[in-house]
């Protein structure tokens, strides 16, 4: 009989990863990016100044890159999606009924 040799799948169920972004920030940045390039194709047709254009698409880059390395830095893999759920939860739960107020006090 021979024997058999398997592949272990490390990180199978983890979120991808790609340098240092995490999740849904990637996708973030690739879109912002596309948004980048499409902006720059349209003052360029205008008629902007080269230079300018340039000036202006690298500093929007650059501040695009800060903010998303910053929120996957603070929020991690779902926090911002949670951030954003909790927003939706109400603060009071506000009753007119006597009965369940009653209630309530007498736990």
């Amino acid at each position: 009989m021979t024997s058999s040799i398997y592949q272990i799948n490390k990180g199978i169920n983890r979120s991808i990863e790609f340098k240092g972004l995490k999740a849904q920030y990637i996708w973030y940045l690739g879109g912002g990016l596309v948004g980048l390039l499409i902006f720059f194709a349209i003052i360029y047709i205008i008629g902007v100044n080269i230079f300018i254009c340039l000036a202006v698409i690298i500093s929007a880059g650059t501040a695009l890159f800060m903010c998303v390395y910053k929120l996957s830095r603070t929020y991690g893999e779902f926090g911002l999606m949670k951030k954003v759920a909790g927003k939706a939860v109400p603060k009071v739960i506000k009753s007119k009924s006597v009965v369940s107020v009653r209630n309530l006090l007498m736990k």
